[in-house]
């Protein structure tokens, strides 16, 4: 049942990903949610999640309302999330219900709200190998039936909106792009005393090439290894990420073969972050694709000069303020690391061609954005 007072929304979400999930879907969950509170805190949020992890309290607190399964539905979270969210919304009036993680639950068009999607990439198509042929076929399913059961699907870059019309046939009237942001704290100054306990808290080097995301095959990092050896760059490599065993010693056994100094911080805490890539001397993310790429602008924020790679969206992010190199081809990429780092003055102009390019992703132009979509449909 549609609310009747236009002004004051009531926006209901997939929250399973904001309450769970501490990677790149669990952050676009969290930063979007608190965006609309700030700007919009006379709305209300109901946050839909199967359980709550109790790591971030402050979902629990006005204007958000979790939402719980509820009696039988308490047996299976999972389910409930696939088609239970609607029996425990029907009592309230939603105007949106907005799916943040490509789906939406079975019958939620009873609810007579609108109803939204944020696709966030479609990896799985592209690289279906990275994927097990179960987890492609029930996500495929998924994706295909919130493209066609949405009144509007949301691309978060321009990359993963033609992706949706290339791979899944959603028109282009029926696909808008909202770009994501980054935490809150990449928008604050940096000061000298907190680089200098990151340092020490974590044995960062005097200089280090920096690389930040999930340790997977996808990610790149072994290639980036390679790059830094056949550019003969004198620098120790650290990545800030976690990652299957098996893949940590992958990276292991290269940085020693290669012989590149390695360190892995698979602790860093969030509060650390812009002091990690701040003390460093270059950003490379050389990852085969991506659907945004939240590191990068937090890099950018950071005023850190950045590699990265053709072929995704990464352009969209940082413009012209970063140099690309193709992530199949690791000598491509150590020649952009190697050319940053020699060529200060044309490094200099990048980054500050990068960090004005993150003024469209400021914290108020996405939430309006945001709520200017939903507007629409109401």
């Amino acid at each position: 049942m549609p609310h009747t007072d236009k002004h004051i929304l009531t926006i209901a979400y997939d929250a399973k990903r904001a309450y769970l999930n501490y990677r790149g879907l669990g952050n676009y969950s969290r930063t979007l949610l608190s965006q609309m509170a700030q700007y919009y805190g006379e709305n209300r949020y109901l946050l839909c999640t199967p359980q709550d992890s109790n790591l971030y309290p402050w979902l629990n607190q006005s204007p958000y309302e979790r939402i719980l399964p509820h009696g039988l539905w308490r047996l299976s979270p999972s389910i409930w999330r696939r088609f239970g969210i609607p029996a425990s919304l029907h009592a309230k009036p939603i105007d949106i219900y907005h799916g943040l993680s490509q789906e939406l639950p079975e019958g939620i068009e009873r609810l007579g709200c609108r109803t939204v999607v944020t696709m966030h990439d479609a990896i799985f198509m592209r690289y279906p190998d990275l994927y097990s042929p179960t987890y492609r076929f029930s996500f495929i399913r998924r994706n295909v039936s919130a493209c066609r059961r949405a009144d509007l699907c949301i691309a978060i870059s321009e990359q993963t909106k033609r992706d949706y019309m290339d791979f899944f046939g959603v028109e282009s009237q029926r696909i808008r792009v909202v770009y994501q942001g980054c935490n809150d704290i990449f928008w604050h100054p940096i000061s000298l005393e907190q680089q200098q306990k990151a340092r020490l808290s974590y044995g960062l080097p005097s200089s280090y090439v920096l690389c930040v995301g999930a340790l997977e095959e996808r990610k790149n990092q072994l290639r980036l290894i390679k790059a830094l050896a056949s550019a003969s760059v004198d620098m120790p490599l650290v990545l800030v990420g976690k990652g299957s065993p098996q893949y940590v010693q992958v990276l292991v056994r290269a940085a020693k073969h290669y012989g590149v100094p390695l360190l892995i911080i698979s602790n860093a805490r969030v509060e650390d972050m812009p002091s990690i890539y701040r003390c460093s001397s270059i950003f490379a993310y050389p990852s085969l694709f991506e659907g945004f790429g939240i590191p990068i602008l937090e890099a950018a924020r950071c005023a850190v000069p950045i590699v990265a790679s053709t072929g995704t969206c990464f352009e969209e992010i940082a413009g012209e303020g970063a140099l690309y190199a193709s992530p199949t081809h690791p000598d491509a990429i150590g020649e952009a690391i190697r050319t940053t780092l020699q060529d200060t003055d044309a490094t200099y102009s990048r980054i500050k061609l990068a960090l004005s390019n993150t003024e469209k992703f400021r914290a108020n132009r996405i939430a309006q954005a945001m709520m200017n979509t939903y507007q629409s449909l109401i």
